[in-house]
């Protein structure tokens, strides 16, 4: 079972974890803060307690701040 990932220069299929597996885990597993990024699981907003299923595609956006 896998997704697709996409984020600034990353493009590919990755494996699920876990059946359990969540965007929140996704965004840990990179390293990334969940309030420097948005995630759109198949085009939908998605919050990060959003289960990741078998062929879905997940982009994360990166949040830009400014002033």
């Amino acid at each position: 079972m896998s997704f697709k990932l996409k984020f600034k220069d990353i493009d590919e299929e990755r494996e699920l974890k876990s059946e359990e597996y969540t965007i929140s885990d996704l965004i840990k597993e990179l390293d990334l803060s969940a309030q420097t990024v948005v995630a759109k699981q198949n085009g939908e907003l998605a919050i990060e307690e959003t289960r990741i299923n078998d062929g879905d595609e997940i982009k994360l956006v990166q949040i830009i701040y400014g002033g």
